[in-house]
């Protein structure tokens, strides 16, 4: 899975595409990974742009997981913006949305994110 980036503010938005399933989460974790080493204290926050995920299933789960422990241990920040209807639904009902700070779309999230800067 690729994905494209921007830098926004201080912040970096990261954009996948598709699915995030069996299939696309290791792929989607590989290329997420340079993005992570990147933020930690001092470092700009990361945005996951989620307009364009079109379903996420416990593997694409589990892959964000492990980003959002590895920026907690390296004292980051990492949110999630626009979600879909389908993929808001399974962060709602996994309660992902305790773990990521959840906006309704990335300007939101650039806002909160210069805010708390």
């Amino acid at each position: 899975m690729e994905l494209q980036s921007r830098r926004a503010s201080t912040a970096i938005v990261i954009s996948p595409n598709g699915r995030l399933d069996q299939e696309h989460a290791d792929s989607f974790k590989q290329a997420l990974d340079p993005y992570l080493i990147e933020c930690k204290a001092g470092g700009a926050p990361l945005v996951l742009d989620f307009s364009a995920v079109s379903y996420i299933s416990s593997v694409g789960l589990r892959a964000l997981m492990l980003a959002a422990r590895q920026v907690k241990a390296q004292g980051g920040r990492i949110v999630v913006a626009a979600l879909t209807p389908i993929v808001r639904e399974v962060f709602e009902i996994s309660r992902f949305n305790l773990v990521f700070a959840v906006f309704a779309d990335v300007d939101a999230a650039l806002t909160s994110l210069a805010t708390q800067a």
